[in-house]
């Protein structure tokens, strides 16, 4: 007898002409994740989805904010202490809750459905694709970088970057739609590349320190600034380039022993991500002054034009490679939260599809890739506005997954904890997340209270489209058309069964 996996998908949709599920047994042999993604994996993709364009691009941002060499480095090496702690707590939810969807499956289990929804809501329309789409702008400006010299015209150089940044995107859907051992094993190859760059950097540095560059190390702590505003933007700054420290989070599901090498990833890939940033710093150092790093929009580049001389074209496609990898963490990881947020019924259910053979979420990867595009079209839209917005908010959610944590501390103390650390650090987590997210309504109220208003929108839409489901049966019949239309084509399926209104954690 045929095995399902012989049947092409354009032949089985179940009895009643609905979508075939894992109820169906047709499926059966199909329907459990593939758990690829080993330790070496998790590290990859925790190194790589961190150091990406942050420590490139906002190098500038800390030393503006935080007046100081000394107080610069102070802020680059505590935002890693934060990190690490943060990273903690979502060990303890990640290994509690072995549901693939982060923050999202967190917010269900404590909170119910409307936080899940908000959080779902602002990460897969504004969020990540956002981030998305800022980090590969970046990796795209740093690619044509050797080639335009100073004086150029700045549309045309502008113009050619964002279509590098398109044409970067769509080879990362492609990727992550083909095969989670491809996307894997594509970042495990950038991480390695990324961190020879970062090599070459701090190789250059501890040269150059040796050779006695070391003036901007005295009264390193000249002209500090100690507003609190200033310090919070420090080190927004400095935790952008941190951001993705959560991602294995996102991918739960595709992990073999979570329970063993979520916490490993952590421990091994956190350390490393800032031992590296504080000697890139120390490199930047020694070959400028602190007012040249804070005037520069693209510090290895500056830095790669004083030291390397015509080899100097090697840093800038070292940089773009970097953040070509953290795009292709963040592409992975996004996709899974999209996949869980329509399998719980939060998002149109064609969203949980997917692919019947490489067992892809190629509907939820499709949309991301949809909506970063989007993002990269209007004339204003770079680097810098991008991020902008996704600090404040992503510190909202942040705050909020420590809460979680908290609550369901007190609310359910018995529920199984392979992983449990002690209840100081979350304590203080939260206290520093609360600080970063009041901290820039005294500097800038009205970008803040905009972002806030964009994620209170999701309310409406989901007390419309979620909880009383208002829609008309036309527009049901169309979308329940479409979703089997993309059944067919593309060889998709939902991988649990369509009778279940909640997966139980």
């Amino acid at each position: 007898m045929s095995s399902s996996n012989d049947i092409p998908l354009s032949n089985i949709l179940n009895s009643n002409g609905n979508l075939a599920s894992s109820s169906d047994p047709i499926c059966k042999d199909s329907i459990n994740p593939k758990h690829k993604v080993g330790l070496l994996g998790c590290v990859s993709l925790i190194v790589g989805t961190m150091i990406g364009s942050g420590i490139f691009a906002s190098t500038s941002s800390v030393f503006i904010n935080s007046g100081s060499p000394g107080m610069a480095l102070i802020i680059w090496t505590g935002s890693g202490v934060l990190v690490a702690l943060i990273s903690l707590c979502y060990v303890e939810l990640g290994t509690m809750i072995q549901l693939s969807g982060g923050e999202y499956s967190y917010y269900l289990e404590a909170f119910g459905e409307l936080p899940a929804f908000l959080l779902v809501y602002a990460s897969t329309f504004f969020l990540r694709p956002a981030s998305l789409a800022a980090i590969l702008l970046a990796s795209g400006s740093y690619m044509v970088e050797p080639f335009f010299s100073d004086g150029c015209n700045l549309e045309e150089k502008q113009l050619i970057s964002k279509y590098l940044a398109a044409f970067f995107l769509g080879v990362i859907i492609v990727i992550n739609c083909a095969s989670t051992r491809w996307a894997t094993t594509i970042q495990i190859v950038f991480t390695a590349a990324k961190l020879l760059a970062i090599a070459i950097l701090v190789i250059t540095g501890l040269v150059r320190l040796a050779q006695g560059y070391n003036s901007e190390f005295q009264n390193s702590f000249n002209g500090t600034k100690t507003h609190l505003s200033s310090i919070g933007y420090a080190f927004y700054g400095g935790l952008w380039a941190y951001d993705g420290w959560n991602n294995l989070n996102f991918v739960t599901e595709d992990l073999k022993n979570p329970t063993r090498n979520l916490p490993l990833a952590i421990i091994i890939g956190i350390p490393l991500v800032t031992g590296c940033y504080a000697l890139i710093n120390v490199a930047y150092l020694t070959v400028l002054t602190s007012a040249e790093i804070a005037n520069s929009s693209a510090v290895a580049v500056t830095l790669a034009n004083r030291v390397y001389g015509k080899y100097s074209f090697i840093i800038p496609i070292f940089v773009s490679l970097s953040t070509f990898g953290s795009a292709n963490g963040i592409a992975f990881t996004s996709g899974r939260l999209v996949f869980v947020a329509a399998r719980k019924k939060h998002l149109p259910q064609a969203l949980a599809m997917i692919h019947y053979e490489q067992q892809t979420p190629v509907p939820a990867l499709a949309l991301i890739c949809i909506l970063a595009w989007v993002m990269m079209i209007p004339e204003s839209s770079n680097f810098t506005t991008l991020i902008n917005y996704f600090n404040f908010a992503a510190w909202i959610f942040y705050s909020l997954s420590i809460i979680a944590l908290l609550w369901m501390r007190y609310k359910k103390p018995d529920i199984k904890r392979p992983f449990k650390i002690f209840i100081g650090i979350p304590v203080i987590v939260l206290l520093v997340s609360i600080y970063l997210v009041v901290a820039p309504f005294s500097e800038k109220p009205l970008e803040s209270t905009y972002c806030l208003l964009v994620i209170l929108t999701g309310i409406p839409l989901y007390f419309a489209f979620v909880k009383y489901k208002i829609l008309a049966p036309s527009l049901m019949k169309l979308f329940d058309k479409l979703t089997r239309s993309m059944q067919l084509l593309a060889n998709l399926y939902l991988p649990y069964n369509t009778s279940e209104e909640n997966t139980k954690f």
